[in-house]
C-alpha cells in the first residue's frame, strides 16, 4: 500500500503533529458488510478528495487547518487481529490522542470500528453522550454470528452504559424496534426530520454535554451519499444537516468523531468529495470561536 496523503493535501510542515489540535486517523477497517462492500476504500478516497478541497471555509470565514491544525496520522490497518482485538487497538489509538489534549476523527471503513474511540472517550469524560447519525439503528446483539458486526456497533455502546441519541433512522429489524421501545430510546426518525428543523432543539437537549458523534454517511439521501453499502432513501440533506452540526459543536463539547461507510464508486468522485467536505465542515465547527 503507498504511503497516506495527509488530509486537504497539506504539506508535513503544516501538518505537523504537536502544531495539531485536531488529528485524522484513516481505518481501512472491512471485515463484516452484508450488502455493499468497498468500505476498505473509503478512507483513502476521502484523503485523496479532501486534496480539492478549498482551505477556506464560506460558512466559517476562515480556514480550519490554520485556525486548528490538522495532522494525519497513519493509517490503522487491521490485517490478521480478530475483530476484539482490532477494536481494543482503536480503544488505544484513541486515548493516547485524548491524553494528548488532540481532537480524534476516524476515517473508516465500516462502522463497527466506532466502539474502541467510544470506549476510550467514556473512559476520559464521565458525562458522555453519542451522537449517531445514521439512516440505520445498528443495535443487533449480533448479526450473522457476530457481535461485532456493524449492525451491532449501538448495542456495544448500550453495553457500556453510554446514552446515545440516534438521528436520521429509517431502516431497523423488528427486534430493533423492540429494543428501542423497551429501552425508551430517543430516536429521530428520518420522517420526522422532514417537518421543519424543530426536532434540533429536541435533540440537543437529549445529549450530555460531553459528546462523541458517529457519522455514517448512509445518513445521507442517497442523491447526495450513493456510494455507500445501504443507501436508503428520505436521508438528510447537506444544509439541514450542517445547521444541526453546528448547534452541536457551538453547543457542547464534542471529544472525538468518527466518519464511516463510505464505499467509493469508481467514476463518481462527488460522493467522496462529500465526505471530504464533511469532514472539514467539522473540523471547522470544532476548531472556530463561536
Amino acid at each position: 500500500m503507498s504511503e497516506w496523503p495527509n488530509f486537504l493535501g497539506l504539506t508535513d510542515e503544516d501538518a505537523r503533529y504537536d502544531d495539531a489540535r485536531g488529528v485524522v486517523v484513516p481505518v481501512p477497517y472491512e471485515r463484516t458488510v452484508s450488502y455493499g462492500g468497498g468500505t476498505a476504500n473509503g478512507p483513502r478516497a476521502i484523503l485523496e478528495a479532501s486534496a480539492y478541497v478549498e482551505l477556506y471555509d464560506e460558512v466559517l470565514r476562515e480556514e480550519p487547518y490554520r485556525t486548528g491544525g490538522i495532522h494525519t496520522a497513519p493509517a490503522v490497518e487491521a490485517s490478521s487481529q480478530s475483530p476484539e482485538a482490532f477494536i481494543d487497538r482503536l480503544e488505544r489509538v484513541a486515548a493516547d490522542l485524548i491524553a494528548d489534549d488532540k481532537f480524534p476523527l476516524f476515517l473508516g471503513g465500516e462502522h463497527a470500528l466506532s466502539t474502541g474511540p467510544i470506549r476510550a472517550a467514556r473512559a476520559a469524560f464521565a458525562d458522555l453522550s453519542v451522537l449517531q447519525l445514521d439512516a440505520h439503528a445498528d443495535l443487533r446483539d449480533a448479526y450473522q454470528g457476530s457481535p461485532w458486526s456493524h449492525a451491532c456497533v449501538m448495542r456495544r455502546v448500550f453495553d457500556l452504559g453510554v446514552p446515545a441519541v440516534p438521528v436520521g433512522i429509517r431502516a431497523v429489524a423488528v427486534e430493533e424496534a423492540e429494543f428501542i421501545e423497551e429501552q425508551d430510546f430517543p430516536v429521530f426518525w428520518s420522517h420526522r426530520l422532514a417537518h421543519g428543523d424543530e426536532w434540533m432543539e429536541t435533540a440537543l437537549q437529549a445529549l450530555t454535554d460531553t459528546v462523541y458523534v458517529t457519522f455514517d454517511v448512509d445518513y445521507f439521501d442517497p442523491s447526495l451519499m450513493p456510494s455507500t453499502g445501504t443507501p436508503e432513501p428520505g436521508g438528510g440533506g447537506w444544509h439541514d444537516s450542517m445547521t444541526f452540526l453546528a448547534k452541536v459543536f457551538r453547543e457542547k463539547r464534542v471529544v472525538g468523531m468518527d466518519v464511516v461507510e463510505l464505499a467509493p464508486i469508481a467514476g463518481l468522485a462527488s460522493p467522496d468529495f462529500v465526505a471530504a467536505r464533511l469532514v472539514h465542515r467539522c473540523l471547522g465547527y470544532r476548531f472556530h470561536r463561536w
